[in-house]
């Protein structure tokens, strides 16, 4: 896990200036890799990067990395799970390091951009081609690592965080009126966009080769793309999911340092804990734990810790001392966000516990459909609730909803007036904000909460799989996979998730919405792990961090809150007025003002002051 940046001149070469702009960029990075730093120049680009040394912790593997023929020089963040079988068909290269990075050189050398599709993994990277003068930049396939890059008709700049973009001074610091939107309405701006108008981010699956003021962008997978024929019979299909399981977790245990896990005592997090502990006796697994009854998991994790021998760390945390956490938090964030706080914390206690990677159970919900919401599309579509006479539709939608009533009221009739098309009703599952609020305290009115993503909802999946890729494309990729990476790297931690295994997924995918939903939590996922995960576990109600944010936003943190939203009406992006109009209500108890529409202009204002 690491840092990069670059500089690309489309109609001469790199100058002396760029490579300060390469340094200066490389620079803001240094907290996702604190073990080396390197520069390099040749032609028409300039690459910088940051290293967190994970596989093959010798000099020799730092990066920016040529080949051996020094036509090649990439920079790379992530890691390459399956790179040792790679390498096995790479006999003809003279491999000077046994580093994944040098594997991905070797083949991207040898079958250019069809080396993506043999790669499994998390990344994003640059290959520069010295003798094309050539950029090529691609992502991963579920968009575990972030990619963003500003282009006018000059340069091209790529880097994993806006801020090191920004530090470039070549950017115009324009807030994108549609990502801010996007932001209030769903907690984040949609890939491609970014909270600024003239920085967007690489879509994951994509590839692109960068040369003559053009950027030329191509796909090379979609879901479901490597799946095998269905299973006929569930018990097949059972032993598969743990087998495909299995071997992602083994793939992510590959480590030159040290590495745990985190444990919740959640079904996921405890089916990571006990895959591992098939490989490795002894796994490090970490867990935060609170005096308060009301907040404490312990029981949970600690009876996983005890099942499976683990060296287990209970990292005790206070409500007070999570609220320190909170300016620390915020400080720490590339992109705005409302969320991510937890990740924030439990990164950062993990990392000072002296352990470098840490495997992560997100990804179990979307994939073996966790939410309640999965269950609630299903018997929507199965039992006619599309055929009913609207008036009737938004009664009945009302179950879906927890929050203020304004949202309420919208969720209802954009479900109700969805017609059974997912793409029209998933923004009713995931809408924070009301579009009547957000079109009141912006200045750019009329815009409606849109699904950000089609692609796959009409490949022949099942309901429960459709629903599973509208999480992955949207809520999971735009908030909770960009969370992780930034809260994580900012204490220079690794995070793996092995539920994000592309093999895993395509499999699940194409698999009957029949085996998908039962008695049990996750069914698929309980019951391929069998008796190895204890009923208290796979039946138990999860609490999560459920601080009385609402009491702090009126009390601890209310001057705190108050000056960031003061700041924020005073932009010309918000109606000030109404603004402090939300901040009043908000104070007053009122119902139709939670606590989160709060957090979201806090956490917005809070960015923009510190970046712009």
């Amino acid at each position: 896990m690491c840092g990069l940046d670059g500089f690309y001149r489309f109609n001469s070469v790199v100058n002396e200036e760029d490579v300060k702009v390469v340094k200066q960029m490389t620079s803001h990075l240094a907290h996702r890799g604190p073990d080396a730093e390197g520069i390099f120049h040749h032609g028409h680009c300039a690459l910088g990067h940051r290293r967190l040394s994970i596989i093959d912790l010798d000099k020799r593997s730092n990066q920016p990395f040529t080949d051996h023929s020094g036509r090649y020089t990439i920079v790379f963040n992530g890691q390459i799970y399956n790179y040792n079988e790679i390498k096995a068909d790479l006999t003809e290269y003279p491999f000077r390091t046994t580093s994944d990075t040098e594997v991905i050189l070797a083949g991207y050398a040898k079958w250019g951009a069809q080396c993506l599709g043999k790669m499994n993994g998390m990344f994003a990277l640059a290959i520069y081609d010295t003798v094309e003068q050539t950029l090529f930049i691609a992502r991963d396939r579920l968009g575990v690592k972030p990619l963003y890059y500003y282009m006018n008709s000059k340069v091209f700049l790529f880097a994993s965080e806006i801020r090191a973009l920004l530090s470039a001074g070549l950017i115009p610091k324009k807030v994108s009126h549609t990502a801010l939107q996007e932001y209030l309405f769903f907690q984040a701006p949609a890939c491609p966009n970014s909270i600024l108008e003239d920085i967007h981010q690489l879509p994951p699956a994509q590839y692109a080769y960068v040369r003559e003021g053009q950027m030329h962008a191509s796909s090379y997978w979609t879901f479901g793309a490597t799946a095998p024929e269905q299973p006929d019979n569930y018990a097949l299909a059972i032993k598969d999911v743990r087998h495909l399981l299995q071997e992602s977790v083994r793939r992510r245990m590959i480590s030159d340092v040290p590495l745990g896990a985190f444990l919740s005592g959640g079904i996921d997090s405890s089916a990571i804990v006990e895959l591992m502990s098939q490989v490795e006796q002894g796994v490090n697994t970490f867990s935060i734990v609170f005096q308060e009854a009301d907040y404490d998991e312990s029981q949970y994790s600690d009876l996983i810790a005890n099942k499976y021998a683990t060296h287990h760390h209970k990292l005790l945390l206070s409500p007070q001392q999570f609220l320190e956490e909170v300016p620390n938090a915020l400080n720490a964030m590339d992109s705005p966000s409302a969320d991510g706080m937890n990740t924030y914390v439990v990164s950062k206690l993990t990392r000072q516990a002296g352990v470098t990677v840490a495997m992560s159970g997100l990804g179990g919900d979307e994939l073996f459909a966790g939410y309640h919401n999965f269950k609630v599309w299903k018997n929507m579509k199965r039992y006619g609730f599309f055929m009913l006479p609207a008036p009737l539709r938004s009664v009945l939608t009302a179950s879906i909803s927890t929050s203020a009533e304004e949202s309420r009221r919208e969720r209802m009739a954009i479900l109700s007036g969805s017609d059974g098309i997912l793409t029209k009703a998933y923004p009713a599952f995931r809408q924070v904000m009301g579009s009547k609020l957000v079109a009141s305290i912006t200045r750019d009115k009329g815009k409606d909460p849109m699904l950000f993503e089609r692609n796959g909802l009409n490949d022949g999946f099942g309901i429960l799989s459709q629903y599973s890729i509208a999480e992955l494309t949207n809520y999971t990729r735009n908030v909770l996979l960009k969370d992780t990476d930034q809260f994580s790297m900012a204490s220079g931690l690794e995070v793996r998730e092995p539920f994000f295994d592309h093999l895993l997924v395509d499999y699940v995918m194409r698999l009957p919405d029949k085996w998908k939903l039962g008695s049990t939590p996750k069914r698929l996922l309980s019951d391929a792990m069998g008796e190895l995960l204890p009923n208290e576990i796979v039946m138990r109600k999860k609490k999560g961090f459920l601080f009385p944010w609402a009491h702090w936003l009126k009390n601890e943190l209310q001057d705190f809150a108050a000056e960031h939203i003061e700041f924020l009406a005073d932009r010309q992006e918000f109606d000030g007025d109404e603004v402090r109009k939300v901040w009043l209500q908000f104070k007053k108890n009122a119902s139709a003002i939670p606590w989160v529409y709060i957090w979201q202009l806090v956490a917005l204002s809070h960015w923009l002051r510190k970046n712009l």
